[in-house]
């Protein structure tokens, strides 16, 4: 039997509705808190929910009986480093429960979730590929080491003899995105958004991901990496083409990364004197003024795949947030 972590979340439930176009039956784990998603509740009969916490040993290995192989997304997700000690412990610490958990039961497979974030940061103009690496903790954020963190638990994995595949998607949109994570992107536009940044990263489709997951899983292929990336997208050109399938009038200042220090530092201060105003970290303000491109080579030549444009993905994001 397959087992998914993180299948409440937004990979995570759509990997297991693809899954379940082809297995008649899977286990899920959640935690006892979490809500189970609207396109799940149809296929309760094909899902063997399991409340675990992946922090639990005794949890794990109870959810493990009679599993072969493992699709590993359940993390931790913040830009915030108010939040560091949460994703050290689900991402890192968890990584390494589950890695050792599958090496104790002979698991055949693990697939496990990474990010771009764990690929490091190159200059400008250059092209991250699976054979990129950081070297420098200090210019990355909370969230991006616990993602290489996490992986190096899995590398110690294979090291063990554990077989995995593990993959690297860009900013991950499309249909359901809901307004967390990714989402509150959609969700900023759709408020009224007046200034765009200079910065831009990777984009890739959610149903592409999860589809890809399942081939990966199933290729012979072995102790790889792969980066999952449709596009590469300015945030000028995203916050565009969001207002317009919105229609809404697409931002048309620039806003100088200057100027976005002197407001974070004015939040900062007031903060201090307890007036209460939205939090924006500094790896969120180093993120908006950041350009990285991603290369999908890899994968698309592996399988002859032609991803989903932005374009659509960004349709299908925001037929999702129209109604709320």
């Amino acid at each position: 039997m397959i087992l998914i972590t993180g299948a409440t979340g937004f990979l995570g439930a759509q990997l297991t509705k693809q899954l379940l176009a082809h297995e008649s039956k899977v286990r899920c784990i959640k935690r006892a808190s979490s809500v189970i998603p609207e396109i799940l509740k149809p296929l309760h009969n094909q899902i063997d929910w399991v409340d675990a916490d992946i922090l639990d040993i005794a949890d794990l290995t109870d959810a493990f009986e009679g599993i072969t192989h493992v699709y590993h997304c359940a993390a931790y997700v913040s830009l915030n480093n108010y939040n560091e000690k949460e994703m050290m412990a689900i991402n890192v610490d968890g990584t390494a429960n589950i890695v050792n958990v599958c090496l104790s039961f002979g698991i055949t497979k693990l697939l496990h979730v990474s990010s771009i974030a764990a690929l490091g940061q190159v200059k400008p103009g250059e092209t991250i590929t699976e054979n990129h690496y950081w070297d420098a903790y200090d210019k990355n954020g909370a969230y991006a080491i616990s993602k290489y963190r996490a992986e190096m638990e899995v590398w110690r994995g294979v090291e063990e003899g554990l077989k995995v595949v593990i993959v690297n998607p860009s900013l991950i949109i499309g249909a359901g995105i809901g307004k967390q994570g990714s989402g509150k992107i959609f969700e900023t536009v759709k408020k009224g958004l007046n200034y765009y940044t200079s910065g831009g990263t990777g984009l890739v489709d959610v149903e592409d991901v999860a589809e890809l997951m399942i081939k990966l899983m199933k290729h012979e292929v072995v102790n790889e990496r792969f980066i999952l990336n449709a596009e590469n997208y300015s945030f000028k050109r995203l916050f565009t083409e969001t207002a317009i399938a919105l229609n809404l009038k697409a931002p048309e200042k620039e806003l100088k990364e200057w100027q976005a220090k002197l407001f974070w530092r004015l939040g900062h201060l007031l903060r201090i004197l307890k007036i209460k105003i939205p939090v924006v970290s500094k790896d969120l303000l180093k993120a908006a003024f950041q350009t990285q491109q991603y290369s999908n080579q890899k994968v698309s030549t592996l399988f002859s795949y032609q991803f989903t444009s932005v374009k659509s993905s960004i349709t299908k994001s925001v037929n999702g947030i129209k109604s709320f």
